[in-house]
């Protein structure tokens, strides 16, 4: 059987047109078996929409979802944290200051649902109800606070706004913790707490001269005084010495006196041995020649 010429020349055209559509088909259904599948991360969890609803919460691994029917927003559950630059407040005592601060937040895995619900995302989240309460807990909590305490008592301060913070912050979000990483006053107040700053410092070493005066002066008094207790102990001790040698040389006198008492001979004796057996020049008239008994009555046999 032969067919005209015109229908053999639309062979080749026909069999294209099939191999599109078949490509198209092998396309579509490649699309649906790969679309089907998704996977979420461990510190995140998947949102499922179904035509735009939330109908679940997906868990971190490979999860399914229909293809071209539901969709997956992925919500992180890892600690997150933002700085805020320049948080202008006034202290007690009014000095101004700006301050940067850090909040570190996270989401908790049961309130996925709850925030893409409400806010849609984490950053619609954070700017609704972490940031519009950060610079007003900030200058409650500074307010108390006199410019010089903020810097000395630093740690209450900051866990002071991480308090008030925590209390003032509810919805599907848990404050980790606030950080006051940087606390800065105008010039001329910095300029003004130096100065007085030197001024207890000079403070501080005056006294701590004075103390030092004082503890010399007192280690020389006590020199003194032991130099004294010692030169008032050697005055003693000679004092003593003294007496006892008074008491000695009286008690030999006072022997020596009555030995002579009970011997009258020993003291003629005594000025004999003594003379050296020349007689005196001169005679006063009157006198007696020494040693000569001369009134005495001799006997001669």
């Amino acid at each position: 059987m032969n067919r005209p010429a015109s229908y053999l020349s639309n062979i080749p055209g026909r069999f294209k047109g099939v191999g599109i559509v078949l490509l198209l088909v092998a396309l579509l259904l490649l699309s649906i078996v790969f679309g089907s599948w998704y996977t979420v991360d461990q510190g995140e969890r998947g949102v499922k929409l179904r035509y735009g609803a939330v109908v679940g919460i997906a868990e971190p691994g490979l999860n399914f979802k229909i293809p071209f029917v539901d969709t997956v927003r992925h919500i992180s559950v890892q600690n997150q944290a933002i700085v805020y630059e320049r948080v202008e407040s006034y202290s007690k005592d009014q000095q101004p200051a700006t301050l940067r601060i850090s909040v570190s937040y996270r989401v908790p895995e049961a309130s996925v649902e709850e925030l893409y619900s409400q806010y849609g995302s984490i950053d619609k989240m954070v700017e609704r109800l972490i940031s519009r309460k950060v610079p007003d807990e900030v200058k409650n909590v500074f307010g108390r606070y006199t410019a010089i305490s903020a810097i000395q008592d630093r740690t209450k301060f900051g866990m002071d706004v991480n308090e008030a913070l925590k209390k003032a912050v509810t919805g599907p979000v848990v404050i980790e913790s606030v950080q006051i990483e940087e606390v800065i006053f105008s010039d001329a107040y910095e300029q003004s707490i130096e100065k007085r700053m030197m001024a207890e410092v000079e403070i501080q070493t005056k006294r701590q001269n004075l103390e030092t005066e004082r503890i010399n002066a007192e280690i020389t008094v006590t020199q003194a005084k032991a130099q004294a207790d010692s030169a008032l102990a050697q005055a003693q001790a000679e004092a003593e010495a003294i007496r006892v040698r008074g008491i000695a040389e009286a008690d030999a006198i006072k022997a020596r006196g009555e030995a002579l008492k009970q011997n009258a001979g020993l003291i003629a004796l005594t000025q004999a041995e003594k003379w050296n057996g020349v007689l005196p020049a001169t005679m006063v008239p009157g006198g007696t020649v020494p040693f000569l008994n001369l009134k005495g009555n001799a006997s001669v046999e």
